[in-house]
Parts: structure tokens; sequence; C-alpha cells
């Protein structure tokens, strides 16, 4: 236990508490074991020795020259203080420069005359070449007597690599670095989580040797050897902890749903007015083969909008419901469960009408439940529930609650998993008698290492095929404030489709009334020609600025996440009945919303949004048989990242390709939610983006470990490891899914 304590250690009993108290706060360092795995992010290299002639501007360089002299410089009516050195080698002349409390040291020991190494970045002042606050090593006599010596340390200097450390305001890299070398001797008793064999299988070198070569390396070489042995234990760690997630599903007991001949689905499939996209077939006989286990099905269903998940699930759930069991649907909306749940019945038709006048003697009930529900109208769904006469239901969090009781709950479909807190989805998985069957759905595409990683206790199926009959989007950003006619054009181009029979959404990123407004401490609103600094555009003013101005005369109408539930329901039917031309909204209508006669698409502020996102909205356009149209509206600077990345977005409809985007600019965040329980990212070394293949391959390795010692109980360093990594909450939000 001795060997754990030590990186267990707290910083304030080895720093001081208040440096301990800086890092716990601003970089949420708290223990040896956090500084310890604070690794730094690059290296600086000090340069080769250079001629004071020579010196190349923005570069870091190292000379070795005499001190000319120095003097103390006093500016700011005598409250600023600077030391000027100046520098000869007998070749040329350099200035360096020392401020504040800095020029204590320096001018102490740059005594004119004396020799000395000096290390920094060359800049030009005052048309003269300088150094500011550079790194310096003196030389002594007995270096002078000696010029191997001298010439040793000079290249010992030069070519050092300094560490450069993740940092804030508060705390320099250098006082960062220093506090490494007061922990780095703990460094010797790091637990080693890799089984030997396995080490030394793949050559890595040791965990402790590891850590010294991170922070301290003597060549690049060094470094490379240690980010390797890091890369892999952050990914094999938690492979580990994925596959025994993976491993203790299947020893729980599910009920199996088999195949029933002449049943709801074969009903249901009479019905289809088209046949099934190959993508379809093959994702729906992997969930199909899953139901028909006896343990647990984990799968998560990703595919790019418009791909036909919710006919799949559909499937899957009628599948379910004709082996005698009941399946719920998760929304993260009220908007987009009544959207299901109207999608649905329509599809289903009179199979949706079980037990009722008119319905079909093979169909069940499809419920909706939601929290503004009236009185009644919950009760009969409640009831429904729990005597089994409803074989779906569709809802909102509302289904979680205590009250609400299923027959045989035996399947539960989430839509968009990323809406949800891990305690709402488990919530309703434990509602079943027995563990029911999982089926995570998202419209937005993973690409395979974060799959691996994020959703690593999940199956995997991928929908890439779009039906038959769905339309190209044309993309295109729109330089508001650059090219000012082209959003002129834009509000034309709505028009244009209006006037051919077709609907338009416009999407902002702000609701816009005084609650907002008032909210926001009173701070005044910036100059409105800002686009950085002025409030996001609002659906409230954009749509009243549009029905008075440029889509005078159209049906404009707003939606969004404010308005009462009756009113969005009877606006979304409205504009799905053609009944309104132009829809203001927010992004509720992001996911699930489908009007196959809304063609054009204008997202204002587009920079505010994220690359999927952006993805998402746009599929809401383009999705029946004439052609969409999506124009991103932005004030971003042409040659800002906010411009790079809309024009990624105009440049391909490929959903993987933009994720992989998205996550490129964003970086990977904590893949074990950092969102869900609020701790520091556990990756460091390693990149979900571009290490597929050290994951795909510690994904294998971590399969054999747990397949042959589930329990760990032979590995106890590597049981020290999943402890650390996986705190309590990690540990809940692994095992919610």
């Amino acid at each position: 236990m001795d060997r754990v304590s030590a990186f267990d250690e707290p910083l304030k009993k080895l720093l001081g508490g208040a440096t301990a108290k800086v890092m716990a706060e601003h970089l949420d360092l708290h223990t040896v074991g956090d500084l310890l795995h604070h690794y730094p992010r690059r290296y600086e290299e000090r340069g080769r020795l250079t001629a004071l002639t020579d010196l190349p501007l923005d570069e870091h360089v190292t000379v070795v020259a005499q001190v000319a002299d120095a003097r103390i410089m006093m500016f700011n009516n005598g409250r600023g203080k600077r030391l000027e050195v100046t520098l000869t080698d007998g070749s040329g002349r350099l200035q360096l420069v020392f401020f504040g409390h800095g020029v204590h040291k320096p001018h102490k020991e740059l005594l004119p005359g004396r020799r000395a190494m000096f290390a920094g970045k060359a800049s030009v002042f005052n048309r003269k070449m300088q150094l500011a606050h550079p790194t310096y090593q003196l030389l002594d006599a007995r270096d002078d007597d000696d010029p191997a010596e001298v010439t040793q340390a000079v290249d010992a200097f030069a070519g050092q690599l300094l560490p450069i450390y993740p940092a804030c305001k508060q705390l320099d890299s250098w006082r960062i670095a220093k506090a490494v070398d007061t922990v780095l001797p703990s460094a010797q008793e790091a637990v080693d989580p890799l089984p030997p064999a396995l080490r030394e299988g793949r050559g890595f070198v040791p965990l402790p040797e590891a850590l010294l070569r991170i922070h301290r390396p003597q060549t690049k070489a060094d470094i490379a050897a240690a980010r390797d042995r890091l890369r892999w234990d952050e990914a094999f760690v938690l492979q580990v902890a994925l596959a025994r997630r993976r491993y203790a599903d299947t020893q729980l007991p599910a009920v199996a749903r088999g195949p029933v001949q002449d049943g709801l689905l074969d009903a249901f499939d009479a019905t289809l007015p088209f046949t099934l996209t190959d993508g379809q077939r093959k994702v729906t006989e992997e969930i199909f083969g899953a139901l028909a286990t006896e343990h647990p099905m984990h799968r998560l269903l990703q595919g790019e909008v418009g791909s036909g998940k919710t006919l799949v699930a559909l499937r899957a759930m009628l599948r379910v419901v004709d082996a005698g069991g009941q399946a719920a649907m998760l929304a993260p909306t009220e908007v987009l469960a009544q959207q299901h749940h109207r999608s649905i019945t329509e599809m289903m038709g009179e199979l949706a009408e079980g037990g009722m006048l008119g319905g079909s003697d093979s169909g069940t009930k499809v419920v909706l439940l939601t929290g503004s529900m009236g009185t009644a109208a919950r009760r009969q769904a409640l009831l429904d529930l729990v005597t089994g006469e409803a074989g779906i239901v569709i809802g909102t969090h509302a289904l979680i609650e205590d009250k609400v009781q299923f027959h045989d709950l035996g399947l539960v479909v989430v839509d968009e998993q990323h809406r949800f807190g891990v305690e709402q989805r488990d919530a309703l998985r434990s509602k079943g008698k027995q563990p029911p069957h999982l089926l995570v759905m998202t419209a937005t595409p993973i690409p395979r290492t974060v799959a691996m990683t994020v959703f690593g206790d999940l199956e995997t199926s991928v929908l890439d095929q779009l039906p038959a009959g769905r339309s190209p989007i044309a993309s295109h950003v729109v330089p508001a404030k650059d090219k000012p006619h082209f959003l002129s054009r834009a509000w034309e181009r709505v028009r244009e489709e209006v006037e051919n029979g077709h609907q338009a959404y416009v999407v902002c990123p702000r609701i816009g009334d005084d609650a907002e407004e008032t909210g926001k401490k009173g701070k005044k609103a910036a100059p409105e020609d800002d686009a950085e600094k002025r409030p996001p555009l609002a659906v409230l003013d954009i749509a009243e600025q549009l029905a008075k101005g440029p889509l005078t005369g159209l049906r404009v109408e707003v939606l969004h996440g404010r308005m009462a539930p009756d009113d969005k329901d009877d606006v979304m039917r409205r504009f799905a009945a053609g009944q309104v031309d132009v829809l203001v909204a927010t992004t509720v209508i992001e996911v699930g919303v489908n009007v196959p006669n809304a063609t054009a698409m204008v997202i204002m502020d587009a920079d505010r949004f994220g690359v999927s996102q952006l993805h998402q909205l746009r599929g809401r356009v383009g999705r029946g048989s004439a052609p969409g149209l999506c124009l991103l509206v932005s004030e971003a600077h042409e040659a800002s990242p906010a411009r790079a990345r809309l024009s990624a977005v105009a440049a391909t409809l490929d959903g993987f390709e933009l994720s992989r985007i998205d996550l490129e600019q964003r970086r990977e965040g904590d893949v074990l939610g950092q969102a869900q329980s609020g701790v520091r990212s556990s990756l460091r070394v390693l990149s979900v983006i571009d290490d597929e293949e050290v994951i795909a391959a510690a994904r294998e390795e971590a399969v054999r470990v747990v397949a042959d010692d589930p329990g760990l109980d032979g590995l106890p360093e590597l049981r020290t490891a999943l402890d650390a990594l996986l705190d309590k909450d990690r540990e809940e939000y692994l095992d919610k899914g």
C-alpha cells in the first residue's frame, strides 16, 4: 500500500500551500500522482551555438558571450525597473533585457567581464536584436582554462530539451517544472498496470522510466519511448474497463425476444410502400440476432440524418411486442417525442390502434407520455402501460418517474443518447423485471476510434446508406459582414423556394426575450457590428424583421423551447401541413423533425454552432424529392477558424468526415464523460482521433486479459490503475452505458 500512497500524497505537503492551492483551483491537480500525469505539451530546444552576427529572428538560440556592460533603467516615473545587459562575442553585440522582479538575480551575477551561455528567442526592439528574459548559465574561470570542458558544458546546455507544461495565468510553465522536480523521485514508486508479459512482448519501457523520460528527456528518442508507453497505458486501462463492462453484461439474464410468425412485424412489413435498403436489412439482422439472446443487447445504432434509423428501431420494437414484451422510446424533447409518436402511428396505421374501434386485431396501442399531458390522458397512458395494453410507449423524461410501471419492459430505445444524463437512461432500464435490451440511436456520426472508446461497451451498427428518393443538399457560406448583398440574395432564394410550393427554416442560436436579456447581469450589449461581442441573433427579433422586411407577405411563424407544449405542437402540425411558409426556430428542430416539403434552411450566426450540430440541422431539408439548400450565414472574418469550420461543412455531406473535423477542433474532452462526472479528462497522451491502431490493439489485448481473468485477481496492479481511472462517477458512467 505504501507504493500507492506516494502518488496519493497531497501536493500541499510537498509544494507549500500557495502553489498547491493554485494547482488545485486552476489546473485541477491535487496529488503527487496528478502532477506526475500532468505531462509537457511540447519541448523547447535551446538550439545550436550561434554567433551574435548570425542570430535568426524569432527562433530559439543559444550563444556564449561576455558581458560588456549592465545597467538598471527606471521607467513609469520610477515605478518600473528594467535591466539592460550588452553582450559581445568578438563578432558582434547583443542586448539582453530583464523586467520587474526578474532583474535582481541577473543584476548580481551578470557583471562586466563575466562569461556565460544564454538561451532565448531572438527578437527586434528599437531596430536592435535582443533576448528578453533569457535563461543563462555562468561559465566560471576554471571552465575558461579547459576549452574541452567549456565545449562539453555548452553542448549539454544548448542541446537540452526544456519541457513546456500546460499552464495558467497564475502559474507559469517554469514554476510547474520546478514543482515536478520536487515530486519526480516518487515516479520510482509508480504501480505498473501492464501485465509483465504484455509489456515485454511489446517492448515498452517500465512505467517509472516512462514518467522520468517524459518529464526530463535527454533526447527526442526518450520522449517518443515515453509517449508510446503512456499512450498504450491510457488505451489499455480504458479498454479493460470497457471489456469488463461487456463481460458483466453477458452474465446478466434477459428475456430472449425471438421471431413470431404472422405477427405484428409481418403485418407491418406487408404495409410498407417501399423496400428496405441493404443497410437497413443488415442492421436489422444484427439487432434481431441480439434480441434473440438471453443476455441484454447493448447496441449503438448510428446513421446519417435521414438514413432510416426510426424505421429500424420501430421494427425492433415490433419484434419485442410480438414476443410478449413492451418497448419504450426515450426522446430528449417534447417536440421530438410528439414527432416520433406521430410518424410511428402514421407508419403503423391501424396496427397502432390495437384494442380500439377500427383497429387491427393483430395491432397494439402506441401511447405518448410527456410531462405536459392532461391528467386524464396521462392516467390512461399509465394504465395502458401497467396492463400491457400499450406495446409501445414514446415519451420524454416523464417515462422515468416512479409512477410509471410496465407490464413487461423488453426493449429501451434511446434517441440522441448525448442529450440524456446517465441517471435518466438507467432509471428507465431499471423498470424491467429483468434487464431490458437497449438500443441507443444517434444521428451524429462517430468515427470508429471514438465508438471504440466513448461507446466501447456497446456493440455498434452503422447505417451509412440513404434511402432511395432522398435529394442532395447544396450548402453555401453567406459572409453577411463582408458581402451584405449575399444575405439579401439568401432571402430572395427563400422567397423563390416558397413561390415554387416549398417551405423553409430559419435557425437562430437564441430565443430572445426580456427574461433572457435580464438574466445576463444587466451587462450592456456590445456594438451590433461586432459579431464576436454582440449577443447571438434571436428567433423573436429575426422573425419580426423578416415578416416586415425581405419575407413580407409570407406566412412566417416561430418555434422555440419556451413555448407552451400545445403551441409548439400546433405550429409543427401546421408547418407539416404546409400552412406555414417559413419557420423561424431554435435548434429545437435539430433532430427528428421530418417535413419533406421543406427545401431551404438559413442558419443565422452559423459560426456559433458546432460542426456536428450544423450537419444535423442541415439534415432537416432535402428529405423529399426536391433538392435541398442550406445557407450558413456568418459575420466571422474570412481568415478565422470559425469560417474554416463553416467552409468544411459546406464542402461535404459526409457526416463521418465532419465528425472527425469537429473532434480535431474541439479535441476529445473526456471520453469517460467529462460532462457526466465533472472530472478532468482522463486522456493526456492518447488521441482518439489519431491513435486508431493503438486503440484497436489495446482493445484486443483487453478482451484477452478479461476473458482469462474477469476479476483481475491475478493482476492487482492493473486493478489499482482501474480504480484510479474509474472513480465512482466514471464507474457509474460506464456502468449505465
